[in-house]
């Protein structure tokens, strides 16, 4: 392997904020100085189409494809993902190789006209793209109006602002990874209102038998982490899960006991 190591990440901050996570705990594994690493950021489909939901567009390999692409040219070495915008199959000649410890997995509420989806006025809209979310707000509360919200945090937040909706629902994780816990008005309860499969997880994803890159990532591997996403996914494949298809899981492991 070349002596810098090539991060491929999409640009949104979020999405930079778990490269530059990930370089970290790289760099504090290995006693690497920053000049180790590039990150290459790498624009997808899925940040350019915001005119449609995900369902309409292609799904969740529209947030991976181009960067995957890059791997396989060898452009980069590896990609840093949100688990849960990741396709339950990969690439012929890609895996996940790591994962980071998972952050907090609830979704949370920001909300303008209330502070939780109970105290929302009657008809009020609720913006998002999530077909889960989507499911469970008319679950909770029939009355609503969903509304369509694409794009980062930053922006939806921004649509929040100039009244788009009255509130709108954003994984907590994302919210804590960019400091922004403060926008937050409620927490979902995970039995209330689970969380899409590998919520709040990065995700690391190599080329199958680079040993050098395996050697590295496995410095930073977590492992309940790994086997609780093993679980969601194998949920996700066996249901045949996309964005097209509204899914919630949440694995825990206690001893020998999954739940």
């Amino acid at each position: 392997m070349q002596t810098t190591l090539k991060i491929g990440t999409r640009g949104s901050p979020l999405a930079l904020a778990q490269a530059h996570e990930t370089r970290t705990r790289l760099m504090a594994a290995h006693g690497l100085p920053e000049e180790a690493f590039e990150i290459a950021v790498i624009s997808t489909s899925g940040d350019r189409i915001q005119d449609r939901p995900l369902s309409e567009a292609g799904g969740k390999g529209l947030f991976t494809k181009e960067i995957e692409e890059a791997m396989l040219a060898g452009r980069i070495d590896i990609a840093v993902h949100s688990s849960k915008d990741m396709p339950t199959v990969l690439p012929e000649g890609l895996e996940l190789c790591a994962f980071l410890p998972r952050e907090d997995a609830r979704d949370a509420f920001i909300g303008r006209a209330a502070k939780t989806i109970a105290e929302l006025p009657r008809g009020a809209r609720v913006g998002s793209s999530s077909l889960r979310r989507q499911a469970l707000i008319r679950r909770m509360r029939p009355d609503l109006e969903v509304v369509m919200f694409r794009g980062n945090v930053q922006t939806r937040l921004r649509k929040l602002d100039e009244g788009v909706a009255n509130g709108t629902i954003l994984a907590y994780a994302g919210l804590k990874r960019l400091g922004l816990e403060h926008v937050v008005t409620d927490l979902m309860s995970l039995e209330k209102f689970p969380p899409a499969p590998g919520q709040g997880a990065i995700c690391i994803e190599s080329r199958i038998g680079d040993a050098e890159v395996e050697r590295m990532l496995a410095a930073i591997h977590d492992a309940p982490t790994g086997q609780a996403l093993a679980c969601e996914r194998a949920f996700l494949a066996a249901l045949d899960g996309s964005c097209r298809t509204p899914i919630a899981g949440h694995a825990t492991i206690s001893g020998d006991k999954l739940s």
